[in-house]
């Protein structure tokens, strides 16, 4: 798997030094940070859980919504890759206001936790044609505006911060977690449906969303003085 060069594309994998100290950090850092936004109630989710209760094209479905993230997250990491190119200042005051999201984020979901709700998948008899089921499916990704906040804005400035040679593994991680909650939520919906109906489950995992997403926005505030 490699990444086209630095001229407006992420670079190659195969250019970074073979360094599992440098490369495992980043690739977790975006797969905790996507997992982090993705795993919600939301239409989005409720859709593809629908989609696996009913067994209507599944893959398709799935590959679509992970393949929709994966294209957005490139698109923020190689467009705010440019934008902060020789503006360290821009770059710095963008992490500081990436992490305070991230906390506020993180108390939203400890908030939650107090207050859990339940995914459920919509009722419906009709089975829907692939043609319809993917047009939903769209819908559901694309207009959706939390997702370019999500995937361009937030996760792109982050993966901009990363060194070079190290942000298309930042994305690989990114897409990695979106990719494993959309085959997780579609391919094991009859399994994951009972247990998501539980609000004591929403409680548990708000629980560890907004932990996570604290320790993320400490790590950006530290990357973010670290030259001061």
């Amino acid at each position: 798997m490699s990444f086209p060069g630095p001229a407006g594309k992420l670079p190659g994998m195969n250019h970074i030094p073979a360094s599992t100290a440098a490369v495992w950090p980043v690739f977790m850092q975006g797969l905790a940070l996507s997992l982090g936004l993705i795993v919600a109630i939301g239409a989005q989710n409720a859709f593809v859980l629908r989609q696996g209760l009913r067994r209507e094209h599944v893959g398709s479905v799935v590959l679509f919504c992970a393949v929709a993230d994966a294209l957005l997250i490139t698109a923020g990491v190689l467009g705010m890759a440019q934008a902060l190119g020789d503006r360290p200042t821009l770059a710095r005051a963008l992490a500081l206001a990436g992490a305070a999201f991230l906390a506020w984020y993180g108390w939203q979901a400890l908030r939650r936790v107090r207050h859990a709700g339940q995914l459920q998948a919509a009722a419906g008899d009709a089975r829907l044609p692939r043609g319809a089921a993917m047009a939903q499916a769209a819908a559901f990704t694309l207009l959706n505006p939390h997702v370019y906040l999500d995937t361009v804005l937030l996760v792109g400035s982050i993966g901009a911060q990363q060194p070079t040679p190290l942000q298309g593994w930042f994305v690989a991680g990114a897409s990695t977690g979106s990719l494993a909650w959309f085959s997780a939520l579609g391919f094991g919906a009859r399994w994951l449906a009972p247990w998501f109906a539980r609000p004591r489950a929403w409680q548990v995992l708000d629980g560890l969303i907004g932990l996570t997403m604290w320790v993320l926005a400490g790590l950006l505030v530290r990357h973010a003085l670290a030259p001061l």
